[in-house]
């Protein structure tokens, strides 16, 4: 494939993770984004379904998974770092929903940051803001190496 052509097409996933983001609010069930976004501290937790908000989640991180995916087939075309970024996705999102989802049941007791950052990690691709430089610098690592 050609670079420009790879380029424009990471570009275009770039653009639908902004896409994803900007419509949240529309596409996905979270109570909790307006909770963390007021002044919570001093508020009582919304009532929350939290099964909806699990399968909710859940929709979205697969989305975001998904775009990653094609991210680092498009920036790496190595099969291993697809098998690794995959499971990597999976088993991260199986610990930390499970976290988040004994935070919701303990309202939160024992501190609003940490359930706040574990619900960031949940949401939002931070793991390809991870992932993309540690395979770029392995990269140029093997390049060095040659």
């Amino acid at each position: 494939m050609k670079k420009e052509i790879k380029y424009l097409l990471i570009a275009l996933l770039v653009i639908v993770l902004f896409l994803i983001r900007g419509y949240e609010s529309q596409l996905f069930y979270d109570p909790l984004t307006v909770y963390f976004q007021n002044n919570y501290l001093y508020q009582t937790m919304p009532e929350l379904d939290v099964w909806r908000l699990v399968v909710n989640i859940l929709f979205r991180y697969i989305l975001n998974s998904l775009v990653t995916l094609g991210i680092v087939f498009l920036a790496f075309n190595k099969k291993i770092y697809i098998k690794f970024t995959g499971f990597f996705l999976m088993s991260a999102f199986i610990i930390l929903i499970v976290l988040f989802v004994f935070l919701l049941k303990t309202e939160f007791n024992s501190g609003y940051l940490f359930p706040f950052y574990v619900r960031r990690f949940l949401i939002h691709p931070l793991f390809l803001m991870l992932l993309f430089p540690a395979f770029y610098y392995q990269k140029l690592y093997k390049k060095k190496q040659l």
